[in-house]
């Protein structure tokens, strides 16, 4: 993936054909329905972006300043011990609410291969033991590769498709889109390919919440976000930790 191209997201790419200028924009891809604007983006060009974030564990991450530009690193385990069985490690992006969405991100796993290598996105967050994650792994299974809600119990799968898993690699930046729609209730989770969903849920029980990313129990990087959606409510984060 290209990831230089990303770090332009925000800003017009001048080209010239003959007389005639081509704007080129990252800001709103042609997936994004009318009415939706650009409610949160962050590329992480230094260490002060970790602010915006609230974290189970602000010692597990770190910026990580890379080649061709920053990132949001998941270093280590968190030390948090969740109420009910749910992920570990969760940076949630503060003080932002959203309802309707479609969230994209850069994300690399940095951990060992196995089944439930993963990375972690959270939205629809109440509390620390409410909230829905889609859980991007290696192999699907009953607990992994799957959408999942937490309602004070431990984590239970609410996906009626996922495809067999992902290929995280190793070294390897894939790009991951989340489209969340209350109407009907609509969760669909994207990799790579930004036609075909590898995850679908329909699911109406939290419609409104903060959004993250994270992962149950492995490390990796997040950068280049992106969030629209037809509006945001801004409301002090009380979960978590600030870095």
């Amino acid at each position: 993936m290209n990831r230089t191209f990303s770090k332009l997201a925000g800003t017009a790419v001048l080209a010239i054909v003959g007389f005639e200028p081509i704007v080129f924009s990252a800001d709103k891809p042609a997936n994004v329905p009318e009415g939706y604007k650009l409610l949160y983006s962050q590329s992480f060009e230094d260490e002060a972006s970790r602010k915006d974030f609230r974290m189970t564990d602000p010692e597990a991450w770190k910026f990580s300043k890379e080649e061709k530009g920053g990132a949001m690193e998941l270093v280590k385990q968190s030390n948090y011990k969740p109420a009910v069985r749910s992920p570990v490690n969760i940076a949630l992006v503060a003080d932002k609410v959203f309802g309707d969405f479609i969230l994209e991100a850069d994300m690399i796993q940095t951990g060992k291969e196995y089944g439930h290598r993963d990375m972690c996105l959270f939205f629809g967050m109440k509390e620390p033991t409410k909230f829905y994650y889609a859980h991007i792994a290696t192999a699907a299974d009953p607990n992994a590769h799957n959408i999942f809600i937490v309602n004070d119990k431990p984590r239970t799968n609410i996906a009626k498709e996922t495809t067999k898993g992902v290929n995280w690699g190793l070294g390897v930046w894939h790009k991951v889109r989340l489209e969340r729609k209350n109407s009907d209730g609509s969760i669909k989770v994207y990799f790579d390919d930004m036609t075909k969903p590898i995850m679908v849920a329909e699911n109406k029980t939290f419609e409104k919440g903060y959004l993250g990313f994270g992962s149950f129990d492995d490390t990796g990087k997040v950068d280049n976000i992106r969030i629209w959606g037809p509006s945001v409510e801004t409301k002090p984060t009380e979960l978590f930790s600030k870095p």
